[in-house]
């Protein structure tokens, strides 16, 4: 089970975000607040593996707020949840040893594929984000079977070790017994739940994790 911690100022927004990632298998909200004051006095007895921060909150700026959180608690994992699309803090925030930023205005399962990402021991930026150019990010993750078959399903990587072999969409709908439009709409759900950009990041991720 993966804990976590939500800090956010918008009342509803905490409330929805909590209820959505409570409803998700293998992820438990543990506790929330609602600004960085409280979040500093809530670290030393917090039952969380992982935090997911607003990137504004009313009293602290993010830098001097996450210094003061690895400063007490440098082990746990740290995800910037944001509608800030800008590279420049997202660099500046890297070199604080963060794990994510995922935009707010992402779909659930970018969202739920992210955190378990980051719990697995990998990284997780959304594709908006340009930090291509900072090497202290790692964006292809490597993970265990259990946590592939969490997140993809069986049709998922049977469509994605094809697409890997270079199969067009059409000889794959002939091959699986599907029609083309849904071999399109599996590429592009596996290209969402993986986090990356096109065809050749599949590519990446089969090969990283040995699904060919």
């Amino acid at each position: 089970m993966i804990k976590i911690f939500i800090t956010e100022d918008q009342e509803l927004y905490l409330e929805g975000l909590t209820l959505l990632l409570n409803s998700q298998p293998g992820l438990q909200v543990t506790g929330s607040c609602r600004n960085g004051a409280q979040l500093l006095q809530s670290l030393p007895h917090m039952s969380a593996d992982m935090l997911l921060l607003d990137v504004y909150l009313p009293d602290f700026d993010p830098e001097e707020l996450i210094k003061k959180v690895r400063f007490e608690k440098p082990e746990i994992k740290i995800v910037f949840l944001t509608i800030m699309r800008g590279t420049r803090l997202v660099h500046k925030l890297i070199k604080y040893n963060i794990q994510g930023y995922i935009l707010k205005n992402a779909e659930l399962d970018e969202l739920v594929y992210g955190l378990k990402a980051v719990a697995g021991g990998g990284q997780y930026f959304s594709n908006d984000i340009n930090i291509a150019a900072d090497p202290n990010v790692k964006t292809t993750v490597s993970m265990t079977d259990n946590k592939i078959r969490e997140i993809l399903t069986r049709r998922e990587t049977e469509i994605l070790q094809l697409v890997c072999k270079e199969y067009s969409n059409m000889e794959i709908a002939e091959k699986l017994f599907l029609s083309v439009g849904t071999v399109e709409t599996h590429r592009k759900k596996l290209i969402s739940k993986l986090g990356v950009n096109n065809t050749i990041g599949l590519v990446k991720f089969a090969i990283k994790n040995d699904l060919l």
